[in-house]
């Protein structure tokens, strides 16, 4: 299939077999989705709602008791049904929910749930030269014609034009007799690990879904692997895959009847994809290890984000503000940056790195493509693309990167500045005014000298400048030029999702980032006030995915405003926790934080910054690295307390509340060559007996018949054991016992790696080749097996030792082997690594700091807590643990929850009408929860037959069944 002498013609076939086995296994809908389609709507319930209907005609025409009787037996069954699929629907929507979820995805699924769907945003008609063009094929074409122009040599700038012809003339050698490591074929290892990062993403015009490939045999992904080795190796580009479906997207706030309101989004094969998805991370390890990426681009980089620009840009503001200086900063917009880039520039790069072979030669004949614009279900004419990256493509991304990461290079010596992708931003601090000016102009002018080189445009009407300062009196703002063009000043600019203000208080973000949350909760609204589906779990799933992520989001930066302003989210996070849960609108917030196991917004804050700190902490590359770990301006930040400090002084108080002082963070550990075959030997024997189905006695028979067949090997039994103060890691030989004590803040799954380690560093000294290393840890020998560059480091540590052992002609096998089962070898590791008493390896990975950070910031909140003696759920509840989570509807969970924190609508709903408290006329006290459930003489009857016992202590209720309670309630008809 894959073996045809044309490549061509092998991807064909191969396209085709997929497609006709999925033409066999996956069935076909008619593309025209029915106008009010649920969800739930299945084919039991369609059954069951004929019968309903073929009833009520039947006793419509024959009104008889039996028919009647059958008529509401065939309706309760249906509602009946309707309401478990309804169920059963909401909870599949609600597990696919996580915190990246965006607003728009989660309201589509809404609307899927509630069956009203959107009609799609048809292109009615376009605007074009002055007439207006309603023709569907006509409108794709006019696209199709824009979109190619973009990318063509007209669009560039005439400088720019010639010198790219002039440039082009110099052709690029990229054969080569050498062997580079990064050309070689590609391993079983690498398709697999890019299907597992492959998203369901949109076919391209092979009509393969990325599904079909993750649901291939094993035998059918090594036919695709031969393919990809073929094109790889033959240094030839598939047909089929130079072609792309576009699908104009309209730009949001823009006029959708111009034409050049649209952005291309191209839909491209999925196998091409997947080919991609190798050669990018076999480029970026590549561009890593030489270091070739500025390490002020933060882009699409591992360990890297949009935080790390606005937090070096925040650092320097507030530096400047201490020492009573100005800063200015410019952030630019390239128009049609991907559009626009240069091929040949772009392999002109590749080709300065260095790069010869099958990688630089296969990203050269990706770059080629033509594609046809899809308006509705209709293709427009065939387009080339001249210039440019497509986007929507895996590789695009590096490849704009590598294009356009020497711009930052051309900044002078006092101008700073960072890159996120395309999101370019520069800074200058000073304080003479003009002097900034200079400064920044000469910047820019060295920008633009580069950028009429590369083919870049700087627009100067969406590029803006914001003067930082807290000087008084008044100063005039700089005046600065881009293409001739006065660049706007503006009080304030949003700058990778966070608004910054010329005083850096934060106040338009929180404020904006308030209504933004205040739309999202309407979601909440809708599922908090139905009578099906909408659980007390899944609605505060929902508001963590819509909403905590948005407050998440940034909140390193911005959590430095003012206490008063920050405290304006705290009521978007009580009423979404109100929403959540069904608590009274009474309930006190610290009940709430309880019930619904979140912490104060403060306390998250702190979580997340600390996390954030030790991340860099571990890599000394980060560009804030030695600005965190080392801020200045110590002196001056300490004798003014009414200035903010830096996010390095913030973090300092707060590690000394939440005493993580103690805590070293393990080193980044350098990556894995991709290329490299990672094949680990392990013997799985034990796996096919469940441990809970197994003796102890058959496991050790089982054990003593391998020892036997593997009589030429040596053993290392591995273990780590982990208590409330002590880590350990332990290897036990036959002649002798390795330990080693770690931090206490380390997990049990760190102590068994570590352990592992340990057996190889001895095993590396041995005169002996043949091991077996047998740990009772499933997980580490997963992860060994699944071992990347974003693994735990020791895992990774562990694995390069493995290789340079192999390497060695070592033999090492791993075997797991259940634990506590009476393996003498496993007893003995078990038993020293619980005394191991010598601690070398003092580091704490970055992967263990979340559970550490957990503990204290649960300290912290338990610290908290037990101050509120007075708070009703605090009697029942002296611990920040929670409830455990229940399986009942929303009714039964409201009125459980108010009974918990004792705000119910009886007892609370004077305080929102502003009445004097109801009282008990029987007692002739004021009526509360407590009252009612244990002190009530009235109720004395109900609560002997219910809970045995007149008067209960409160604490005790949640001993009983929940629906006991509940039956107790009822009979009182106590209504919350």
């Amino acid at each position: 299939m894959a073996q045809s002498h044309d490549i061509d013609t092998a991807v064909e076939n191969i396209t085709n077999h997929i497609l006709a086995a999925a033409d066999i296994a996956i069935p076909k809908t008619s593309g025209k989705q029915p106008r009010l389609w649920k969800p739930w709507w299945d084919e039991k319930y369609a059954e069951a709602f004929r019968n309903q209907k073929r009833c009520w005609d039947r006793f419509r025409r024959y009104p008889t008791t039996e028919n009647f009787i059958n008529f509401k037996k065939a309706k309760a069954m249906a509602r009946r049904i309707k309401r478990q699929n309804q169920n059963t629907t909401w909870q599949k929507n609600a597990n696919s929910i996580h915190c990246n979820i965006s607003s728009s995805e989660m309201w589509n699924k809404v609307r899927k749930m509630l069956g009203t769907y959107k009609k799609g945003h048809a292109i009615s008609f376009l605007n074009h030269n002055g007439q207006t063009v309603s023709e569907v094929i006509d409108i794709a074409n006019i696209l199709g014609a824009k979109f190619s122009k973009i990318s063509s040599n007209e669009s560039y700038p005439p400088v720019f034009a010639a010198y790219k012809q002039k440039e082009e003339r110099k052709a690029l050698n990229f054969k080569t007799s050498t062997c580079k490591e990064y050309n070689a074929p590609f391993t079983v290892q690498e398709l697999t690990a890019a299907l597992n990062k492959t998203r369901p993403t949109s076919s391209g015009p092979d009509r393969i879904h990325c599904n079909m490939l993750k649901n291939l045999s094993e035998k059918s992904l090594n036919v695709i692997l031969f393919l990809f080795n073929r094109i790889w190796t033959e240094q030839c580009f598939p047909a089929l895959w130079c072609k792309a479906v576009v699908v104009p997207i309209p730009k949001p706030g823009k006029d959708p009847h111009n034409p050049s309101h649209y952005r291309p989004i191209a839909l491209t094969s999925c196998l091409c994809k997947l080919m991609e998805r190798i050669v990018n991370t076999r480029l970026v390890y590549f561009l890593e290890e030489i270091g070739h990426l500025s390490k002020f681009q933060s882009g699409f980089r591992c360990t890297r984000g949009t935080v790390d620009n606005a937090l070096m840009l925040e650092t320097a503001v507030r530096d400047a503000f201490i020492t009573k200086k100005h800063l200015v900063s410019i952030f630019f917009d390239m128009d049609k940056a991907y559009d626009r880039a240069w091929r040949y520039g772009i392999l002109r790069d590749l080709y300065k790195m260095g790069l010869r072979g099958n990688l630089p030669l296969f990203i050269k004949n990706f770059l080629g493509r033509t594609f046809n614009v899809r308006v509705g279900d209709v293709l427009s004419d065939d387009f080339p693309q001249y210039e440019g990256v497509p986007q929507g493509s895996v590789l695009s991304v590096i490849l704009f990167v590598i294009k356009v990461n020497e711009i930052v290079q051309q900044l002078p010596q006092y101008v700073h500045g960072s890159l996120y992708v395309d999101d370019f931003q520069i800074h200058c601090a000073g304080v003479n005014m003009s002097f900034i000016e200079r400064q920044l102009q000469t910047a820019i002018t060295a920008i633009t000298n580069w950028c009429d080189k590369n083919g870049f445009v700087l627009s100067a009407q969406k590029t803006n400048c914001v003067h930082f300062c807290k000087l008084r009196g008044m100063h005039p703002h700089p005046e600065i030029f881009l293409n001739g063009t006065s660049i706007p000043m503006v009080s304030e600019a949003k700058f990778l999702g966070i608004i910054l203000d010329e005083k850096l208080s934060f106040r338009p973000h929180i404020l904006n980032l308030k209504r933004k949350c205040n739309k999202s909760l309407n979601l909440l609204k809708i599922f908090s006030s139905t009578t099906w589906g909408a659980d007390f779990s899944s609605l505060l799933k929902i508001y963590k995915a819509l909403v905590l992520s948005k407050l998440d989001y940034g909140c390193t930066i911005y959590g430095s405003a003012r206490k008063s302003l920050l405290q304006t989210l705290d009521t978007i996070h009580h009423q979404g926790l109100r929403l959540s849960s069904g608590a009274f609108r009474t309930s006190p917030v610290q009940s709430l934080y309880i019930i619904n196991k979140e912490p104060a917004l403060e306390l998250r804050r702190h979580k997340i910054a600390l996390k954030y700190y030790f991340k860099i902490k571990s890599n000394s590359e980060h560009p804030m690295h030695n600005k965190i770990l080392q801020p200045a301006f110590g002196t001056f930040y300490a004798n003014k307390k009414s200035y903010i400090p830096s996010f390095g002084y913030r973090m300092r108080s707060v590690i000394q509340t939440l005493n993580t002082q103690n805590v070293e963070i393990e080193p980044k550990e350098d990556g894995l060559p991709p290329w490299r075959g990672f094949n680990i030997r392990t013997i799985d024997e034990f796996h096919k007996l469940p441990k809970s189905l197994t003796s102890d006695n058959v496991y050790r028979q089982l054990f003593y018949y391998h020892r036997q067949q593997h009589k030429d090997f040596n053993s290392a039994f591995t273990d780590g054991s982990k208590t409330a103060n002590h880590v350990g890691s332990a290897v036990v030989f036959n002649t002798f016992t390795v330990t080693e004590k770690l931090h206490e803040y380390c997990t049990v799954f760190t102590a068994e790696v570590y352990a592992i380690l340990l057996a190889l560093n001895v095993i590396g000294t041995s005169q002996d080749k043949k091991w077996i290393i047998y740990t009772d840890s499933k997980s580490s020998v997963e992860a060994l097996l699944n071992v990347s560059n974003q693994s735990h480091p020791l895992l990774i540590k562990a694995f390069k030792k493995y290789l340079r052992l192999n390497e060695l002609e070592f033999q090492i096998i791993f075997c797991w082997i259940p634990g506590h089962v009476g393996i003498s070898g496993n007893e003995c590791a078990d038993l020293a690594a619980k005394n191991a008493k010598d601690m070398k390896y003092c580091f704490v990975p970055l992967s263990d700091i979340d559970h550490v950070l957990k503990l204290r910031i649960n300290e912290a909140w338990q610290t908290i807590w037990n101050t509120q003696s007075n708070n009703k759920l605090h009697s029942i509840q002296p611990f920040i643990n929670g409830f455990k989570s229940t399986n009942f509807n929303r009714k039964m969970d409201t009125k459980l929850i108010r009974l918990r924190i004792g705000h119910t609508h009886l007892t609370q709903k004077h305080l929102l009408k502003g009445e004097p408290p109801p009282t008990c006329q029987a007692c002739n006290t004021i009526l509360s929860v407590k009252h009612i459930l244990i002190e009530c003489s009235i109720f004395n009857n109900c609560r002997l037959r219910c809970f045995g016992n007149a008067h209960p202590f409160l604490k005790d209720l949640e001993t009983f069944h929940t629906q006991t309670f509940f039956n107790f309630s009822r009979t009182l008809v106590f209504v919350t």
